[in-house]
């Protein structure tokens, strides 16, 4: 966890929900994508998967007055996290998420939790539950995915870490093929019920924790307690089509809860109870 979630916004609505100041989701940027993402990057998503280019929100100051003070923008940057100090982007590949428990130590995250923290919103997350009771095809156990959103229908604001890395094959720093900008979700155990599809779960920020989460000057162990476990009773989840598992499907239906009558050996988060378990 996380390793896919539904970016279903479009830059408009983040603008003003986020109250974003800066909208640069326009602006050119490297992907480490070999083929064009489908939807294309800006679009809405509902399969966001590691390596594609995502709507993020950080604040920074402008890259035309460094001496201005932070505003609130909205950038497109790719999921997985390479480090400024890395000789290979691919690394990113490994490093979607950044535990809690150990992001202020890790040499990866520590710098970027300590002044490149931002937002990943979301309509919500994919995770899949492995069933106690039933088998696939190939013997091994069933695997059930859900989509877990907010209760109150807002979006879900995940803590994320932001990274920029420099090419030196590029010569021209002004060239956007010479920055590779990376992000990685934050996450740590799973609140009461959800821990029943997984025992992890991304760091969720409430609006009021927005503000103090991007300010570069909030110190990291400041930003961490931000981070401090909330009360059960902020989510729902509800089980999805297994299509979700590729990541070539995409679409709206990809959230649309599965009639209790299709699912086999699952257990409901809420109750613990088991559903069709002879299946």
């Amino acid at each position: 966890m996380c390793g896919r979630y539904a970016a279903t916004a479009n830059p408009d609505e983040l603008v003003l929900e986020f109250e974003v100041e800066d909208d640069r989701t326009g602006e050119p940027g490297r992907s480490v994508l070999v083929n064009p993402q489908e939807p294309p990057p800006g679009r809405p998503d509902h399969n966001m998967a590691p390596t594609k280019q995502a709507p993020v929100v950080l604040a920074r100051a402008p890259r035309e007055d460094r001496a201005a003070g932070p505003s609130r923008q909205l950038r497109l940057l790719t999921w997985g996290l390479v480090p400024s100090w890395s000789k290979d982007p691919r690394a990113g590949a490994r490093m979607i998420n950044a535990r809690v428990e150990t992001v202020a130590e890790k040499p990866a995250f520590a710098r970027a939790l300590a002044a490149r923290r931002c937002l990943v919103p979301a309509a919500g997350w994919y995770e899949w539950q492995v069933s106690p009771t039933a088998l696939d095809a190939k013997g091994a156990p069933r695997k059930q995915p859900f989509f877990t959103q907010r209760a109150d229908g807002a979006s879900v604001a995940m803590a994320g870490l932001y990274e920029f890395w420099r090419d030196p094959a590029v010569p021209d720093p002004d060239d956007p093929l010479a920055w590779l900008t990376t992000f990685t979700v934050v996450t740590g155990p799973a609140e009461a019920g959800l821990d029943r599809i997984h025992d992890r779960q991304p760091m969720v920020l409430d609006r009021d924790d927005w503000r103090e989460w991007l300010d570069p000057a909030t110190g990291a162990a400041d930003a961490l307690a931000l981070l401090a476990p909330h009360a059960p009773g902020r989510f729902t989840a509800h089980p999805v089509s297994r299509a979700v598992s590729s990541n070539r499907a995409n679409g709206p239906a990809l959230l649309e809860p599965v009639p209790v009558s299709e699912l086999v050996g699952v257990v409901d988060p809420m109750t613990g109870e088991i559903v069709g378990a002879d299946g």
